[in-house]
């Protein structure tokens, strides 16, 4: 079986957010377990958790995504699921991206593909310019008190804080500027308290005119990942907040971790659209 290791929201190697693909042989087999499709025709069904999990950890980047087809007439193409080394998530943007890349780049799937997942159906089109948009729903953001020790926890006095709703399990933190953001140095085993996936950190831009409007970073403790170095899924969170603060439904989010990458946002009400680019940097050969 291939396995390959794109770097997603780049277009450069060692850049971006790396991800592990593998696509799957559709055909079922005994020792497998469901996974529940929204596509109404029947579906193959993945390996058993325990491998996926066991391939994950070993793949130990933030995800590992794994794919197979879906029977056509549909309303999905493939079914998608994602882990960390450590658990399965329910939303994942960065590996999505680069299943699509591996999808396209290999002539397995061509033009936009629908993808079942626990989110939904998640829709991902190419474009000429060899970037990929992903169709994705907006993160539903409630204002809540600051709470408790947090400032002492992110590292930072936290100006506004929002729950991102039950899909993405974050608070939304807004601190003082880019400079701050940069700073942050979390003492990530407090933060697992403060909410069911983590924290992302945003301010905005210092200076527009490097090509960004507002910079994020995120710390995911509860899943495993201390800091992940680009999550497409909190810019459904950061999409709908920069949007309002900003008065323009298109923007491009730099998320500062030491990989880095950029993520253009076009809010449409409840779907968020997501575009960047990909690149493969890995394959290889799963024996186990």
């Amino acid at each position: 079986m291939r396995i390959r290791i794109v770097d997603a929201f780049s277009d450069r190697p060692f850049t971006g957010n790396p991800a592990g693909v593998l696509l799957l042989d559709p055909s079922p087999s005994s020792s497998v377990s469901s996974m529940s499709s929204v596509s109404s025709a029947p579906s193959p069904s993945f390996p058993g958790d325990t491998w996926l999990q066991n391939v994950a950890l070993e793949v130990n980047h933030a995800e590992t995504a794994f794919a197979h087809p879906l029977p056509k007439g549909g309303e999905a193409d493939w079914a998608l699921r994602w882990f960390t080394p450590v658990a399965e998530v329910a939303m994942c943007g960065h590996a999505t991206l680069a299943t699509a890349h591996v999808l396209h780049t290999t002539g397995a799937h061509e033009g936009p593909v629908r993808f079942a997942t626990l989110s939904g159906v998640l829709i991902a089109t190419p474009h000429e310019d060899g970037s990929i948009t992903l169709d994705f729903p907006t993160a539903p953001l409630t204002p809540v008190e600051i709470p408790d020790n947090v400032a002492a926890a992110l590292g930072a006095q936290p100006l506004t804080v929002f729950d991102t709703g039950p899909h993405i399990g974050d608070l939304l933190v807004e601190v003082a500027d880019e400079k701050t953001v940069r700073g942050l140095t979390p003492d990530h085993k407090a933060l697992a308290r403060y909410s069911e996936r983590g924290i992302i950190a945003t301010a905005r831009a210092e200076d527009p005119s490097q090509g960004y409007d507002f910079v994020s970073r995120c710390f995911f403790p509860n899943i495993g990942i201390d800091e992940d170095p680009v999550t497409g899924s909190a810019h459904t969170a950061l999409a709908p907040y920069w949007s309002e603060r900003l008065g323009r439904p298109d923007l491009t989010g730099l998320q500062a971790s030491a990989r880095s990458g950029l993520v253009r946002t076009r809010l449409r009400g409840d779907r968020t659209l997501l575009t960047g680019r990909a690149v493969t940097v890995i394959e290889g050969e799963l024996l186990a």
